[in-house]
């Protein structure tokens, strides 16, 4: 007998992230406190870090721009050292384009455009970038994100099984709104999630090294002043900058009792 799951209770658990089927890879992360689905394991991250890192390279131009790249890795090195990952030689590029951007790949990779480094002042403001970078190699969330990815894909496709026995004039409109479901119940707010804890551990690396907190919140708040009219938070990757600002405030708040 078919398995036939009510339209309601599956778009609804999709969306709330209840139905997606975890597989077994659960694990603590100290950095984080608490566990976290990997379905990754290190090697496998290492060899995704590295052709994400060939193909960047190739398809950038990279700044030779001495004071750029003396300021990258200058701190680069302080926060690396304050965060406690293993040293895997790491390796600063500065890439010549007008993207707000940078990040740190697994595997000792860091990345900085042009573009992000000319809104900072000061070192203490590429050290709030470059301390929110590494927390996320820290936080292993590269590799949640990808396990989360692939359970999400595999709930899909189980529910396609299970539409399968549903009325075919509906199956269209519900895999749509399953899709949705997924999307915004499920991936971007693990993102935010991402985004805040990230924020969070970067304050304390900064802190370490010996980085002014405060230029973290004029960084934000500089951020915020060129990014209205952004998508809503709920529809996001990243927190709201609001959202983001008061969240930092209150962590150095914490940082400094």
């Amino acid at each position: 007998m078919p398995i036939v799951m009510d339209r309601r209770r599956l778009v609804t658990g999709l969306a709330a992230g209840t139905v997606v089927a975890f597989a077994a890879g659960c694990a603590q992360n100290t950095a984080l406190g608490r566990r976290q689905l990997l379905l990754v394991d290190d090697a496998q991250l290492a060899q995704l870090s590295a052709a994400s890192w060939d193909q960047i390279r190739a398809k950038e131009k990279i700044s030779s721009d001495p004071g750029m790249n003396a300021r990258v890795r200058r701190v680069g090195l302080k926060i690396a050292r304050a965060s406690g990952l293993p040293d895997p030689s790491w390796e600063f590029t500065v890439f010549d384009s007008d993207a707000v951007n940078a990040f740190v790949l697994p595997g000792g990779k860091v990345g900085f455009y042009r573009g992000i480094l000319e809104l900072m002042s000061s070192d203490d403001q590429v050290a709030t970038v470059m301390g929110h970078e590494f927390a996320h190699v820290a936080g292993r969330h590269s590799a949640e994100r990808y396990s989360q990815q692939l359970a999400t894909n595999s709930a899909l496709q189980v529910s396609d099984v299970v539409l399968a026995s549903n009325d075919v004039a509906l199956r269209q409109e519900i895999t749509a709104v399953l899709g949705a479901g997924v999307t915004f119940g499920v991936i971007l707010p693990y993102s935010r999630r991402h985004e805040y804890e990230a924020d969070r551990i970067g304050l304390r690396y900064m802190a370490r090294a010996g980085y002014d907190l405060d230029e973290a919140v004029v960084f934000w708040e500089k951020m915020a002043a060129r990014s209205k009219g952004g998508p809503p938070e709920f529809a996001s990757t990243h927190p709201s900058d609001l959202n983001r600002v008061k969240a930092i405030k209150g962590e150095i708040t914490q940082i400094r009792a």
